[in-house]
């Protein structure tokens, strides 16, 4: 608004003073500048991939503008079974980005001292791409840029689309997949438990060890069922000893 009101002043300046080039000269050098200012600081440099929603450039972290992607130890589900959908969005963003330069358009600075940003491979936007794959979701507590991206993703049912998962803002606050899925059962899907011990120590058991009968997984504290050994060391659960 007070932009278009200088833009006003000035025209209206030039008219008065038409035979007066210098002050029109300066007149426009005042809203050329004042334009610059208030123009998005652009960062540019080659990223490096933190999770599905954040990368650095220029050692500056970014959070993508409009998008909300799973956790990195969070697990969806996909024809009955679990996997790591956090790094699956993280993959993807990855191999897409594969230490190119971006351009991102800042936006604002998240509580974290993060930079918030909308990031361009070249034209694309990298935002809505991450979306589209259906790898991110729009996080419409912030805005609702990506809202029909995110539609298309789950009619294509791509991603996180081709099965179930919790919203990763949920998923934040605690709540797990089979908290709400009577129709798959851990113990049925996953057969490796994921214990943790009285000193905060986390320690998975196969089902050929000493201690896998007598192991009782609570989710409420954070236990886990684990599909593979690789999904439950990825996690940083280390195997029973015995």
């Amino acid at each position: 608004m007070q932009l278009t009101m200088t833009l006003g002043l000035f025209s209206m300046t030039v008219l008065r003073n038409k035979k007066n080039a210098w002050f029109c000269l300066i007149c426009l050098l005042i809203v050329l500048s004042i334009v610059e200012t208030r123009a998005s600081p652009l960062i540019h440099g080659t990223a490096k991939v933190i999770d599905g929603d954040t990368i650095k450039v220029n050692r500056q972290r970014i959070r993508l503008h409009g998008i909300d992607a799973p956790e990195s130890l969070q697990s969806c589900e996909s024809a009955g079974r679990l996997y790591n959908c956090g790094q699956a969005a993280t993959k993807a963003l990855s191999d897409k980005i594969s230490h190119q330069p971006l351009s991102c358009d800042q936006l604002d600075v998240d509580r974290y001292k993060r930079i918030v940003a909308v990031c361009f491979l070249g034209e694309i936007d990298i935002n809505q791409w991450i979306v589209s794959q259906g790898w991110a979701i729009a996080y419409r507590k912030y805005s609702k840029d990506y809202v029909d991206t995110e539609q298309a993703a789950r009619l294509a049912k791509v991603g996180m689309w081709a099965g179930q998962f919790v919203e990763p803002w949920k998923w934040r606050r605690g709540e797990r997949l089979l908290e709400n899925k009577s129709s798959i059962s851990s113990a049925e899907t996953c057969q490796i438990k994921g214990n943790i011990s009285k000193k905060g120590e986390k320690i998975y058991h196969v089902p050929s060890g000493r201690f896998y009968k007598s192991t009782r997984i609570n989710e409420a504290v954070g236990e886990k069922w684990f599909c593979s050994e690789i999904e439950a060391k990825s996690a940083g659960w280390r195997k029973s000893r015995q």
